[in-house]
């Protein structure tokens, strides 16, 4: 685990946009098209804006969510709307989106979808809650076990989080580690004392301690008070 601080909030998010960016410039270099998933929520919309304006060849770079509510993207609590208007703008929106929902009333359809076409991803960036959540992978859900196993074949789940609202679509722990790198932001002092003990315990209480402790992919955190 990489660990980078930075003063403020708008730092680390313009240091995440140039590192991803330059990341996905680097890959392209041998790559024909790369993918990087996404994280949603209200905190990475500085981190989508300046991710935007980065100069690369948007035209080969697929962009999907780690996670998504079941609900129209039209929806104020929809991923892949504010992945439309925050990142798939300016330089960005020569990118190719690929959504977890596109039948909110019929989630298993988009799970048979995902697990039969979903590119590798190459990157993920992603977030983590004060509770020790990563993407949809909450503590006390029920599904979060299966989305937690190393051997799941599927690439997505579907998740009831018992205190948040709305079902979710999550990527599997299993699917997101099968990425090149992975980018952690977060912010303040409570979520980076999660982050840090979550190297000594692997629980499910902490779901987030599931990225910490693998060695399959390089973990960088992207940390301000």
């Amino acid at each position: 685990m990489y660990w980078h601080t930075f003063h403020t909030t708008d730092d680390a998010a313009q240091a995440l946009a140039r590192a991803v960016a330059a990341e996905l410039a680097k890959r392209l270099e041998t790559q024909e098209r790369v993918t990087v998933a996404m994280p949603g929520g209200r905190s990475p919309v500085a981190f989508f804006e300046a991710l935007s304006c980065e100069t690369l060849d948007w035209s080969r770079v697929t962009v999907t969510l780690v996670d998504d509510r079941l609900v129209d993207e039209g929806h104020e609590d929809s991923n892949a709307g504010l992945v439309r208007r925050h990142l798939l703008q300016n330089k960005a929106a020569a990118a190719t989106f690929w959504p977890l929902v596109t039948e909110p009333s019929n989630p298993k359809a988009d799970i048979a979808r995902l697990d039969a076409e979903l590119p590798e991803i190459d990157l993920v960036v992603f977030g983590m809650g004060e509770d020790g959540h990563a993407g949809s992978l909450f503590p006390d859900a029920p599904e979060t076990d299966e989305g937690l196993a190393e051997n799941n074949p599927h690439a997505a789940i579907i998740v009831t989080p018992p205190n948040a609202p709305h079902q979710r679509i999550t990527l599997t722990l299993a699917r997101l580690l099968t990425a090149e790198k992975l980018y952690l932001a977060i912010q303040g002092r409570a979520k980076a004392k999660i982050v840090q003990a979550s190297g000594w315990a692997l629980t499910g209480r902490w779901p987030i301690s599931y990225f910490v402790q693998q060695a399959k992919a390089p973990l960088e955190v992207y940390w301000a008070p």
